[in-house]
């Protein structure tokens, strides 16, 4: 069976744990705060953002274009 703390160590071991919960919750704003940068995000991946816009372009032009296609007629033989 473990020794009772005092009032004392108690007080402690909770201003001890407050004082850690409110370092995580800096450290999780921070965190928080540079995910949802967006302007920072894009800039970091700047690369995959272009490559992936180019893509969905390739995708939806060619969607449209299958649609008008579909549309009026679509049968060029």
């Amino acid at each position: 069976m473990a020794a009772a703390r005092t009032p004392d160590e108690i007080r402690r071991s909770i201003e001890a744990n407050r004082a850690d919960l409110g370092l995580a919750l800096e450290r999780l704003r921070a965190e928080v705060t540079e995910i949802t940068d967006w302007r920072k995000q894009l800039n970091k991946h700047r690369k995959e953002a272009l490559i992936g816009a180019a893509v969905a372009g390739f995708v939806l032009g060619g969607g449209i274009a299958a649609i008008f296609d579909l549309f009026s007629g679509g049968d060029d033989d």
